[in-house]
């Protein structure tokens, strides 16, 4: 069985250049809430200065209406995220990290070992909580700014979590350059590593291959994918990087191939129309 996180809430629409009110953020939110989808990422709770798009992700959580079943996540970067998310009752958080060291200090202004540190006690009141906690590689196969990642830092950042104790470990191609060799190559000596720990795998589609790179990492054992409905989204610290891949290409594209996808495309449709209206695109 395929699990799709959806991150059309946070990581849709963090790049954004139009405000979004708080009011259409809700009915997205709630809109993706009838179709059958396990997770949602709703929000951030990051400084507004970084990315002022999430500020009101608090109003977010505290007027979603939440669907039995459904984890609604949110992204926290330290102790004070964590606060804020425990207050707007979060069913998971989510820290993050980078396998490039000039993307990180874009990113978080912070190098990887020391945004390591940084969360380690996030890691350690979610434990004593029983909340679960997912952890995030960005520019795990290429950088905006350094090229190339070599596949083996990738691993190095990966296991680093593992040994911080999350519980699921999102890869990501943050520019959405990788090829499917190289999605093969760095699951080939990631796997191995992980334990019990949830590999995800999070795609963007800036030079079209993003769907061959989700087929691949299905077919090496991944059930997890991050997507966002309409495939909106992009990283405001990753220049090129403008869509991740789109929920209903991903659900279209497994179903194909032969995996089960237990998640109403007619709900995620009128999802991906309340985005758009929110956005002031064609739909």
């Amino acid at each position: 069985m395929i699990r799709i996180v959806e991150v059309g809430p946070r990581d849709g629409l963090q790049n954004e250049a139009r405000t979004i009110p708080t009011e259409d953020k809700v009915a997205f939110v709630d809109a993706l809430s009838k179709a059958g989808l396990q997770e949602i990422e709703a929000g951030a709770f990051v400084s507004p200065e970084w990315v002022p798009q999430l500020a009101d992700s608090g109003e977010v959580f505290r007027r979603i209406h939440r669907a039995p079943g459904v984890t609604y996540s949110a992204l926290v970067p330290n102790e004070r995220g964590l606060d804020r998310a425990l207050e707007a009752r979060a069913d998971k958080i989510a820290v993050f990290t980078a396998a490039s060291e000039t993307f990180n200090q874009k990113n978080i202004n912070c190098s990887i070992a020391e945004s390591l540190r940084r969360f380690a006690p996030v890691l350690d009141r979610a434990r004593s909580l029983k909340l679960p906690v997912r952890g995030y590689v960005s520019t795990a196969f290429w950088c905006p700014y350094e090229g190339k990642v070599p596949p083996e830092k990738a691993r190095d950042v990966v296991v680093a979590l593992v040994d911080a104790g999350v519980e699921e470990v999102s890869i990501g191609d943050t520019i959405g350059k990788a090829t499917a060799a190289e999605v093969r190559d760095l699951l080939s000596r990631v796997l191995p590593l992980l334990g019990s720990v949830r590999p995800a795998m999070h795609f963007h589609d800036t030079y079209g291959q993003a769907i061959e790179n989700v087929l691949e990492s299905w077919r090496a054992g991944i059930r997890t994918f991050d997507c966002s409905v309409g495939g909106i989204g992009g990283c405001p610290y990753a220049p090129g990087a403008p869509g991740n891949v789109g929920t209903e290409a991903v659900v279209r594209a497994l179903r194909d191939a032969g995996a089960t996808v237990d998640v109403d495309l007619t709900a995620l449709e009128g999802a991906r129309r309340t985005a758009f209206a929110a956005l002031g695109r064609n739909s």
